[in-house]
């Protein structure tokens, strides 16, 4: 959906265009598979082009009777209701953190708890045993995406086996003027950084590269790509884009989420289905690290990194967080992978199933901190073992700040007329008591949360919450974490690649 309007863009409100252009888009043609993967197309391009029969589709999966275009749709639904909301409280100098993070959480109860009931205890397909991989793509105004499709399906064995569920959420130029991150121009007589943002032309859309190369365009017109778009002015962190994500899914083998800015070894599909068959806990197994970075694959892969450590934050924005690190490489050859306590969001890779026992929590906006500790614990009690895969298959492009990207907060912050990172971090702030609590820190008690006048953070936790196949405080002493002295104790078994 198209964003809100900007301050000083004048001409029609927001939600006016946004339909427009969602009622004029013109449906793509394609051609049906060869799989048995759900036949059922909803258009990849142009952006916001109308899924036909949208609402009947909707619908029908609101009542067990699931589409990938049905379930697509409902996801819109959602959209543009925030779109909506957006465009009548954009510039809004006065509105508090509080109301936002409720209006947000009462469309979500409205529309995407309603329809993730229907589904409670089961997947929304049925899961397919053919070694298809779904690729969990969410991508905010990511240069790179386009390039990343390319090397995901040009360097696969079976690239027909795969199918991208990508949210694209980019600055469209349909509204308003584009503007960059913060860029980093110069330093002032102190030696300080001086900074500024710019007009920019609208965000390149990478499925569009993607799906226009004579190369790779057959893949988009079998129906492997399923997009998602997401007007930067609805983008609300990296958690809710991968909720999104994970709901174009479509009841393939595999599940693997990554971010959008990737270099693949080749053949890396088949690679990481060995790899996570190779593993004692099979198919109850997640492989998940941190990839190296750009040109850390040296001639095409290298030793695993494995995640062994964690610290309770530092810094004032994240609230003592847990944050997951890494504890160093596998040291030798291990006849199959060991065990690790920790789940990392930008690559994780599993059965279709994982979907099933951990859905993704549709209560998490504005939370860029705490995600990777409650999937990690959320996984680990729903019975999944973690591990780390031997080798590394994909490289990622790590983004320091001076490179000037664009930050969903940024976003946050023009569209509440308060630039900057402050507003976004006073949601945030709410946001991450529902993560302390159910990671289970002594002082956010649900009794104190809600004698804060903050309940409604703790909406649904049952149902996206602590899995029960072990508990919570098993988890915390699998992890060497004390919640008491808030620390993270060193975790041999894990730096020895002990634990099959």
């Amino acid at each position: 959906v198209a964003g809100a309007k900007g301050a000083d863009d004048g001409g029609t409100g927001g939600a006016e265009v946004a339909a427009a252009a969602i009622a004029d888009a013109a449906a793509v043609a394609v051609v049906a598979p060869e799989s048995d993967a759900p036949t059922d197309r909803f258009p990849y391009l142009p952006p916001f082009a109308a899924i036909p029969d949208a609402d009947r589709l909707a619908n029908l999966a609101l009542e067990g009777k699931p589409t990938v275009a049905g379930v697509a749709s409902v996801m819109y639904r959602f959209l543009h209701a925030q779109h909506d909301w957006n465009a009548r409280m954009h510039g809004n100098k006065s509105i508090k953190p509080e109301e936002v993070l409720g209006a947000f959480g009462d469309l979500v109860s409205e529309i995407l708890v309603p329809f993730d009931a229907v589904y409670q205890g089961g997947p929304i397909f049925p899961i397919r045993d053919d070694d298809s991989i779904f690729v969990s793509l969410a991508s905010y105004r990511d240069y790179l995406l386009g390039e990343t499709m390319r090397e995901l399906f040009g360097r696969a064995k079976h690239p027909e086996r795969l199918y991208v569920g990508a949210v694209v959420q980019n600055c469209f130029g349909n509204e308003y003027q584009c503007r960059t991150g913060v860029e980093v121009v110069g330093k002032d007589k102190q030696g300080r950084p001086q900074t500024k943002v710019s007009d920019a032309p609208p965000d390149k859309n990478g499925v569009e590269e993607f799906c226009e190369d004579d190369k790779y365009k057959h893949f988009c017109e079998s129906g492997q790509v399923r997009a998602l778009y997401v007007n930067e002015t609805e983008s609300v962190g990296p958690a809710m884009a991968r909720y999104f994500a994970s709901k174009l899914w479509g009841g393939e083998s595999f599940f693997m989420q990554v971010d959008s800015h990737l270099q693949f070894v080749e053949e890396w599909d088949r690679l990481y289905v060995e790899e996570v068959k190779a593993t004692k806990a099979y198919p109850k197994a997640v492989l998940s690290t941190y990839p190296p970075g750009f040109g850390g694959l040296g001639k095409g892969e290298s030793r695993g990194s494995r995640l062994c450590s964690c610290e309770f934050s530092h810094s004032d924005v994240e609230e003592k967080i847990i944050r997951i690190g890494l504890g160093g490489s596998y040291r030798n050859d291990p006849p199959r992978p060991t065990q690790i306590p920790f789940i990392a969001a930008g690559f994780f890779f599993a059965r279709g199933e994982f979907l099933v026992d951990v859905p993704f929590d549709p209560y998490l906006p504005w939370c860029f901190m705490g995600e990777e500790i409650a999937l990690s614990m959320r996984a680990w009690t729903s019975g999944w073992d973690i591990y780390a895969p031997r080798k590394n298959y994909i490289a990622h492009q790590y983004r320091p700040g001076r490179m000037g990207l664009p930050k969903f907060w940024e976003s946050v912050g023009r569209q509440f007329g308060r630039p900057g990172p402050t507003f976004s971090n006073r949601i945030q702030k709410k946001v991450i008591q529902r993560v302390k609590n159910l990671v289970g820190y002594l002082d956010m008690t649900k009794e104190f949360i809600e004698s804060e006048g903050d309940g409604k953070v703790l909406s649904e936790l049952e149902n996206y919450g602590i899995g029960k196949s072990r508990t919570r405080d098993e988890y915390l002493k699998f992890a060497n974490i004390d919640m008491v002295k808030q620390s993270c104790g060193q975790i041999g078994w894990c730096s020895r690649s002990e634990l099959e």
